[in-house]
């Protein structure tokens, strides 16, 4: 499941000069899950290694520093870094240790599979960390979706029973629609879709709305987050030379 919100302090990249500004902020995608998750990770982390620092002997401090050095940013990356940032212009993902710009009119397609995916021109395929898939969404809208068409073709049936009882007919289809996500008179609303795979839907309509405007042109940009890796990198080579020296 992602959570798609608005960011109004969140920091533009460098614009081209003369280029238009977006008619609203950058709309985000996260998710959810996987941010509760990775905020009991570091509870669980900081509680155990902060305990064996302080209360550890001889080594212990050392590999517990090394460790929490290690695993904070592996967390961090996997579970509170990733991010879709989306406006009039540009696509932002921003990856466990990447973070890739792609201008509307350089991309070529959003695919979802097994994973949600964004191509570039030059078929360059990104994963989309911040909206994991699940199968298990998709049934559950599935199954909804097709609970919500058998109410509608109940409610019709009934309806064209008899003119006598068409009000209470409607009276049912209107209960149904609270029910089952049905429109006026019994009416399916619209198909049920799984939180990322709206997300998706959102941005290949916006793709398709800018893909072809000025302001949404311009090349691929990619940046490795060393804040991230370099971290990481450090603990791992101090937790195995503490290891190898023991």
């Amino acid at each position: 499941m992602t959570t798609p919100e608005h960011q109004p302090n969140d920091p533009e990249p460098t614009r081209p000069p003369g280029s238009a500004a977006p008619r609203y902020q950058d709309r985000v995608y996260r998710s959810p899950a996987a941010l509760v998750g990775g905020v009991l990770l570091l509870a669980l982390i900081g509680w155990l290694g902060i305990d064996a620092v302080v209360t550890g002997e001889g080594r212990t401090p050392w590999l517990a520093l090394a460790t929490m050095l290690l695993l904070v940013p592996l967390v961090v990356a996997y579970t509170l870094r990733p991010a879709v940032y989306v406006n009039d212009d540009r696509l932002r993902v921003r990856n466990p240790f990447r973070v890739i710009e792609l201008p509307w009119g350089q991309v070529a397609s959003l695919r979802s599979g097994f994973s949600n995916e964004v191509f570039d021109e030059s078929g360059t395929k990104y994963q989309l960390w911040a909206l994991p898939v699940s199968l298990r969404a998709r049934n559950k809208a599935v199954r909804a979706e097709t609970r919500a068409a058998a109410q509608a073709a109940r409610a019709a049936r009934a309806g064209s029973g008899s003119e006598g009882s068409g009000a209470g007919a409607g009276s049912g289809a209107r209960a149904s629609a609270g029910r089952g996500g049905l429109g006026p008179g019994g009416v399916p609303s619209g198909p049920k879709r799984a939180e990322s795979d709206r997300a998706m839907d959102e941005m290949r309509e916006m793709h398709e709305l800018r893909q072809s405007e000025e302001a949404a042109q311009g090349e691929v940009t990619v940046r490795w987050a060393y804040e991230i890796a370099g971290p990481a990198v450090v603990g791992a080579v101090l937790l195995a030379v503490l290891l190898g020296v023991g």
